[in-house]
């Protein structure tokens, strides 16, 4: 880094940035969101250009460009190989780049922020590697990278250039022919710039390799022009133009239109966790993508965004049987559908009902697959720390499908193994006295200050989590929205700073 400089009055001031901003191959629109906001803001705008003045870089930012801002316009004395310069044509380039390093270098001293302005990429093939060599080891430096011709031509083409594993090499066109014919016949696909003068040789190189080329000039540009590299006019080529030889692989089409359509149908049953798109796996995010159909109860469908591609099949959460056999039915028409549960789809939701009735000769040859999701009680958990750290029962109190006798025996069963409990389905409209009667049948075989974990909405926007005890359970702090850790004997509670912690340990007290 250079010295700060000082101002007439003494103070010190702090050297400016140098960024070496990319404006793209020619469309405006095609700079990109940060090069357009630092060419705003900068101090002064430094572009290459030749004699006669005109600026492709700068008429490419103009739209960006401030009435106050110091432009640098650094004119090359010479635009080909023939000059009168002691040094001949290199000597004058060198001495032209030492001197634009300077005048940039007085701006940077005094404090000033410099953008200088390249065609395509800084860093490819541009001018501006050229100031980057002489002033980044002595100022602070930025480089902003810009959409490259060969990205430009190969767009133009509507023309991949490589793909799986083939090569792409990127040739000067002023190499000599001989070096062009047999790099271009050792590579899978080229692209030869700086075409122009080099024209004709370029072209032939690419009869000796015995490869076919595409032309494109001024790509993106209003003066954009595409063709067959053997028809072009090599008078008519300007430098700004390139050669593409792209791959076999990349270029190959397939043998018949592929038709698109309905295919191989599939039910994927999947998990979208317990609240937004932030609990889903990217496993299951995939698969909604992609999916032709969504099943599910609506409200958990709400959850997906809407996509007009797609058609959702939303019904009552009492249908698990009907539901799942509309989404069989439809993927054994070709459908891709998706079945679509909260938390995991197979606790307590529908993949065992979609397999229950995937189970019927009739639906033999639809293939099913289940992907899993984070569950409601690792959800509440978690908020909380690890109260299911060990051994522990899940168990759901709702008596619809199964007798209330049946929830009890599996309740006194998981008290007496001594194991913490995750409840679910606690409390409905339909059964409101259910949590009472579940903590009444647990503090026969716990004790009263068993802790007790009471999630609801964890994730969503009416998150509440509170920490009790089995015998300050209070049923009406409870719905269907909400999620029950009963601990066992082992269960701690434990008070961290503001917050409370819970947890089972995994070492057995026994």
């Amino acid at each position: 880094m250079t010295e700060p400089a000082r101002s007439p009055s003494g103070a010190v001031t702090e050297p400016g940035t140098l960024y070496g901003v990319g404006v793209g191959p020619g469309d405006p629109e095609l700079i990109t969101l940060k090069a357009a906001r630092l060419i705003a803001s900068a101090d002064v705008v430094a572009y290459h250009c030749a004699r006669h003045g005109r600026s492709i870089a700068r008429g490419i930012a103009a739209a960006h460009l401030r009435p106050e801002q110091v432009e640098e316009a650094l004119v090359y004395p010479v635009t080909t190989e023939t000059t009168d310069h002691p040094g001949g044509y290199q000597g004058a380039i060198d001495e032209f780049y030492a001197e634009a390093a300077a005048r940039l270098a007085a701006h940077l001293d005094a404090g000033r922020d410099v953008v200088l302005l390249a065609e395509g990429d800084p860093l490819f093939y541009g001018s501006y590697m050229h100031m980057h060599k002489r002033l980044a080891p002595r100022y602070r430096t930025e480089v902003v990278p810009g959409v490259t011709s060969v990205s430009a031509a190969s767009a133009a083409l509507r023309q991949p250039l490589v793909e799986r594993d083939e090569v792409l090499t990127v040739l000067p066109g002023t190499l000599p022919r001989e070096e062009l014919a047999r790099r271009l016949a050792d590579t899978d696909s080229a692209a030869v710039l700086k075409l122009g003068r080099t024209f004709e040789a370029v072209r032939g190189a690419v009869d000796d390799a015995g490869r076919r080329a595409l032309y494109v000039e001024r790509a993106t540009t209003d003066r954009e022009r595409t063709a067959e590299l053997a028809d072009v006019d090599p008078a008519s080529v300007p430098y700004f133009a390139i050669a593409l030889l792209p791959g076999a692989v990349a270029s190959a089409c397939p043998a018949e239109p592929e038709r698109i359509g309905p295919g191989t149908g599939e039910v994927v049953v999947v998990g979208t966790g317990p609240a937004g798109r932030d609990w889903m796996t990217p496993q299951v995010a995939a698969v909604l993508a992609a999916a032709d159909d969504l099943v599910g109860y609506g409200p958990y469908l709400d959850r997906v965004p809407p996509n007009p591609r797609q058609t959702r099949h939303p019904s009552d959460n009492r249908v698990e049987a009907d539901r799942a056999a509309h989404a069989l039915d439809l993927a054994a028409a070709g459908r891709r559908v998706a079945v679509v549960s909260a938390g995991d789809p197979g606790v307590f939701a529908m993949a065992t009902a979609v397999l229950e009735v995937a189970a019927q000769d009739k639906y033999a040859d639809v293939a099913v697959r289940v992907l899993p999701g984070v569950t409601a009680s690792s959800a509440v958990a978690a908020a909380v720390g690890a109260p299911l750290g060990h051994d522990h029962a899940v168990i759901s109190l709702s008596d619809r499908l199964k007798p209330w006798e049946v929830v009890v025996d599996r309740l006194v069963a998981a008290a007496r193994a001594d194991l913490a409990i995750a409840i679910y389905n606690p409390r409905s409209a339909a059964r409101p006295w259910q949590v009472g009667a579940a903590r009444d049948v647990l503090l026969e075989h716990l004790s009263p200050e068993t802790p007790v974990v009471v999630g609801r909405d964890v994730g969503g926007a009416g998150e509440r989590v509170t920490v009790t005890t089995l015998a300050d359970l209070d049923p009406e702090q409870v719905d269907m929205r909400t999620l029950l850790i009963i601990g066992s004997s082992a269960t701690r509670v434990v008070t961290r700073g503001e917050t409370t912690a819970v947890f089972t340990p995994r070492r057995h007290p026994g």
